[in-house]
């Protein structure tokens, strides 16, 4: 019996591991999600009877002087000590079948333990947030209450902790909040973007439905009503998708401007060739998840392209964690400045101005609808800021959710 341990960025491609190295007949023993994808635990010529009898065995303490049966250590005993698991065995003598050669990828046993203690973990913070939270409301209700008020613009805990931090405990209420925000719109990054008036060669990436393709087709319209018709052409890399440059073409006829395609990166450089007397190109990648394999495919045709300005495209209407995914993903090209679409649709903005503050990376347009061109406007810190407390939560403060989130950080500040 063989027992193995695949990572793999999905379940797909885990599962497909599995069937080329221990073949079609091998079982699922678990399955779980890390930080960087799922974890399988498979095995072949599966027998629990064995498995059991083994796992009994290995508890069992050898004689003294005397290695586990067949000159090898219990796979509990050489995981415990770092031993490479992949070539721990164990061959009991009870059994007949136990002749068989189990390879472990790791012990069952302390897998277990390790998420017991995790768990147990968890808990024990969540208990001391909950301490941390209590104790800053009793000592220092005004601090406490300037948290609430930033965390119901939807700002990560540890940006709303750093902006709290910079007010005077003594400011009242008022004066702290507008002390708080002014600091906000100084820590947020503005791109003093001239791309209406110097033009040159823009491409917007970004995840799937984020509004790429709407947003090229403001900035052109923008563009051309300043400059012209004659100064604007765009372009589509999506090679991806059926009928991916229909919507851009679509966008190009009612402009009167005129769109080209290109599926590589030679051919990007020898339409970008034909396009030099346009003041602007604005270039339509594929929209794609940070987590798929082609991404780096798909930024290395840009990475090529000497004057190639890069911005990426977030809907802060999306999850913070798949908004902080993008930034991580498409910002290991190299990335210029951002665009934030769907502010309309968003339920908070914080969580989009977090992955900006953390991230560095310049805000330089905001859309808020889809009307071409009037819903596009350039960042401004100020209006940003504006607009986060305009959409703020209202209703009551889930305290439960400020104590885990704020608490740590109250914690760790020691106020």
């Amino acid at each position: 019996m063989r027992i193995k341990r695949y990572f793999a960025p999905d379940m797909r491609q885990a599962i497909a591991q599995v069937r080329e190295e221990l073949g079609p007949d091998a079982v699922i023993l678990s399955s779980r999600r890390t930080g960087g994808g799922v974890e399988l635990v498979a095995a072949t010529d599966y027998d629990e009877a064995l498995l059991q009898a083994e796992l009994g065995a290995a508890a069992e303490p050898a004689p003294q002087g005397q290695a586990a049966a067949g000159g090898k250590r219990p796979a509990a005993e050489a995981a415990a000590d770092g031993t490479p698991p992949q070539g721990a065995e164990v061959a009991g003598e009870r059994d007949p079948r136990a002749r068989q050669r189990i390879v472990w990828a790791q012990d069952p046993a302390i897998a277990e333990m390790r998420q017991e203690i995790q768990s147990l973990r968890g808990l024990i913070e969540e208990g001391l947030s909950r301490l941390a939270w209590g104790e800053l409301g009793r000592r220092a209700p005004q601090r406490a209450e300037l948290l609430r008020r930033l965390a119901a613009l939807g700002l990560e805990p540890a940006v709303a902790a750093a902006l709290a931090e910079r007010v005077p405990p003594t400011e009242p209420a008022d004066r702290a909040w507008r002390h708080a925000l002014a600091e906000l719109a100084r820590r947020l990054p503005v791109a003093d973007d001239e791309l209406l008036d110097a033009g040159g060669i823009v491409a917007l990436v970004g995840p799937t439905g984020v509004g790429k393709t709407t947003t090229v087709a403001k900035l052109a319209a923008r563009f051309a009503l300043r400059h012209g018709q004659r100064s604007v052409a765009l372009v589509s890399t999506d090679s991806f998708r059926v009928g991916a440059h229909d919507q851009l073409l679509t966008y190009g006829r009612l402009l009167g401007v005129p769109v080209r395609t290109a599926a590589d990166r030679e051919e990007l450089g020898r339409v970008l060739q034909g396009l030099l007397d346009r003041r602007l190109v604005l270039i339509d990648t594929a929209g794609m998840s940070q987590r798929d394999l082609r991404l780096s495919e798909a930024l290395g045709a840009l990475a090529g392209v000497p004057m190639v300005r890069r911005y990426l495209v977030l809907s802060a209407a999306s999850q913070p964690s798949a908004m902080d995914e993008a930034a991580r993903a498409f910002g290991a090209a190299g990335l210029d400045g951002c665009v934030l679409t769907k502010l309309d649709e968003a339920g908070t903005l914080g969580e989009a101005l977090s992955v900006a503050i953390r991230h560095r990376l310049p805000v330089a347009w905001l859309s808020d609808g889809q009307r071409v061109p009037e819903d596009l406007h350039p960042a401004r810190a100020h209006v940003l800021v504006s607009k986060a407390v305009a959409a703020a939560r209202a209703g009551a403060t889930d305290e439960d959710a400020l104590a885990a989130s704020l608490g740590k950080v109250a914690g760790h500040a020691g106020w």
